[in-house]
């Protein structure tokens, strides 16, 4: 069974950051809380984590990942080009916070993170322990929901456990979530904008703040 250490989601202490940053960094998957629900946290540049990832969740190889970014700069990295205006307008008005942003991808992100999609969905968490994992690795992170394909997304660390404690080697417990809602997506471009998947943030909300 997977090893449960409890962790300030607020103020998470730099041992048990550096802690499961060592597993991440020898290729394995972490559950981590965010401000949505629990993720699955691994290097998105190990393609042999990335794979766990897949067979941890049981889901098929050609769904994408999502991104957890710890900065605007990050997200830069990750992407094709030049971001639209669009992206910097919402990231400056919902970031951090529950809102994933679908970007052109860089060649440098693997193609088994976009599932061959040539895009890339990043999001920047009002979470400590995420944001403190990605600082301390200095990379992004994967943060798909830490839930087996077709079931609910799991709202605390015990759910995780009960749900895949036995395909997971460690679960950070930062408490309960508090949401019911996933991260809105939204794919921006230097044409136009796409809510994908409503969300935490509602797709009235979206349109309201381009209609300011």
């Amino acid at each position: 069974m997977a090893e449960v250490l409890r962790v300030d989601a607020t103020s998470p202490d730099p041992a048990c950051i550096q802690y499961a940053a060592d597993f991440i960094r020898q290729g394995r998957v972490v559950s981590i809380p965010t401000d949505t629900f629990y993720g699955l946290a691994a290097d998105p540049f190990n393609l042999y984590a990335v794979e766990q990832i897949f067979q941890i969740k049981g889901r098929p190889g050609h769904k994408p990942l999502l991104l957890l970014v710890a900065s605007v700069e990050q997200a830069e990295e990750l992407s094709a080009g030049s971001l639209p205006d669009r992206f910097y307008a919402l990231a400056r008005r919902f970031w951090p916070g529950p809102l994933t942003l679908v970007i052109d991808a860089s060649r440098k992100v693997p193609l088994k993170i976009t599932g061959n999609t040539g895009r890339v969905a990043v999001r920047l968490p009002n979470a400590g322990i995420p944001v403190s994992l990605i600082n301390t690795l200095g990379m992004p992170l994967t943060g798909t929901s830490a839930n087996l394909a077709g079931m609910r997304e799991c709202s605390s660390a015990d759910e995780v456990e009960t749900s895949m404690g036995d395909r997971v080697p460690l679960i950070l417990d930062g408490g309960e979530s508090g949401v019911s809602l996933p991260s809105t997506i939204v794919r921006v471009t230097q044409e136009g904008w796409q809510v994908v998947r409503d969300g935490a943030i509602p797709a009235e909300q979206i349109a309201e703040f381009f209609a300011a």
